[in-house]
């Protein structure tokens, strides 16, 4: 691929703050930006020197995206891949409407896994009643998933028994299903790895993660916070992934660490990830940046990490903690920690469950970081980190 250099236009399919991120980081680095979003309102859109305001499948928005740019990515997971094959007619676009549509859906992205050796966990596809009679008890306890359109725990049911399970499917409307047996979980880890046009690939240090209620809640990266076969395994799994999708952009893949010290793959992402916001400001190279760079053919290095950080998700309950009045949280307390580094995504209102922003700190030691982001913690009313 021709390096597209700066001043060119480079496009996002998708609003929210991911493309937000992508927008700041390819504005630094001198280009111009498109955002195609429906909402007026969107974060990406609002900061963006052009913004197409149309449904992803309008023909009439996916023709004016592909005039304004030259060469387009997406920010989430759930725009149509349709649309992505359409502007590829025209334009690069990175990743490929093949690697999302794979994404889109559990037991395509499973059998991906198979194929490329990486272990997962035991699991069925359910989208019919004979599927659905034919389940192994060794599959239960489980989780059910919707096989489309699943995020943030959204989409998942855990079942013990057949007839909760037979009930779970029921109340998902009998769409198809993934079906994985509950494992006994040591921690979450992902990788996130950038893959050129040329094959090269680079990637960031492994993240330890803590979820709650199915959304990240904590992420910390240092040296040590995998142990190093376990590490080197996640990286080579997620370029194996990302290899065997002859994949172009950025590419998160979450996973287990199991009781035993054996790690389980759990889902990708096809674009930069909630886990890797930590490199902004702790690492020499962003996921953004590297957003940036695969999509317009630049050279890639391998990131540096040069503080430990640890990552804290800022949900809208944080805006009620005080009360049922939607008010700020104290961000001038917050901001006299030493290494606090906040990132607000520029969204009009809060509710529960949104993600409004992110905390990041950095500091020359483990034990600082993690001393500040528990006081970060304590001043926003979040319930307390195990560790921290």
């Amino acid at each position: 691929m021709t390096p597209i250099l700066p001043g060119a236009t480079l496009a996002v399919m998708g609003g929210g703050q991911l493309g937000r991120m992508f927008i700041h980081a390819a504005q630094r680095m001198g280009y111009f930006t498109a955002v195609l979003d429906p909402d007026p309102a969107s974060p990406a859109g609002l900061v963006s020197h052009h913004h197409v305001q149309s449904d992803y499948l309008d023909q009439h928005g996916l023709a004016r995206l592909a005039d304004l740019s030259a060469a387009i990515t997406t920010e989430f997971e759930n725009v149509p891949a349709q649309a992505l094959a359409t502007l590829a007619r025209r334009r690069p676009v990175a990743p490929g409407a093949e690697a999302v549509a794979i994404a889109q859906d559990r037991a395509r992205e499973k059998a991906h896994f198979v194929r490329c050796g990486v272990p997962c966990a035991p699991h069925a596809i359910i989208e019919t009643e004979q599927q659905l009679a034919a389940v192994g008890a060794d599959l239960l306890p489980g989780v059910l998933k919707t096989a489309r359109l699943g995020y943030d725990g959204k989409g998942q049911v855990r079942v013990t028994t057949r007839e909760q399970l037979a009930a779970a499917w029921e109340a998902l409307k009998r769409v198809a299903c993934v079906l994985e047996r509950l494992l006994p979980l040591q921690a979450e880890c992902s990788v996130i790895v950038a893959r050129a046009h040329d094959g090269r690939m680079v990637n960031l240090p492994p993240q330890l993660n803590l979820h709650r209620d199915g959304i990240l809640a904590l992420t910390e990266v240092h040296a040590d916070n995998l142990p190093a076969a376990q590490a080197r395994q996640a990286i080579e799994a997620t370029r194996a992934i990302a290899e065997g999708l002859d994949y172009v952009g950025v590419l998160c893949v979450e996973f287990f660490l199991l009781a035993d010290g054996s790690l389980v793959v759990n889902e990708m992402a096809p674009r930069p990830h909630n886990s890797g916001h930590y490199s902004i400001d702790a690492c020499d190279l962003s996921q953004f940046e590297l957003q940036v760079r695969t999509l317009a053919g630049l050279p890639l290095a391998q990131p540096r990490q040069h503080s430990p950080a640890i990552m804290l998700n800022l949900l809208g309950d944080l805006w009620f903690a005080r009360g049922t009045t939607e008010a700020a949280p104290p961000w001038d307390a917050v901001l006299a920690l030493p290494g606090a580094h906040l990132h607000l995504y520029g969204k009009t209102s809060a509710r529960a469950g949104r993600k409004m922003g992110h905390l990041t700190f950095t500091g020359p030691t483990l034990a600082g970081v993690r001393q500040t982001a528990a006081e970060a913690a304590r001043l926003l009313r979040i319930e307390p980190f195990e560790g921290l």
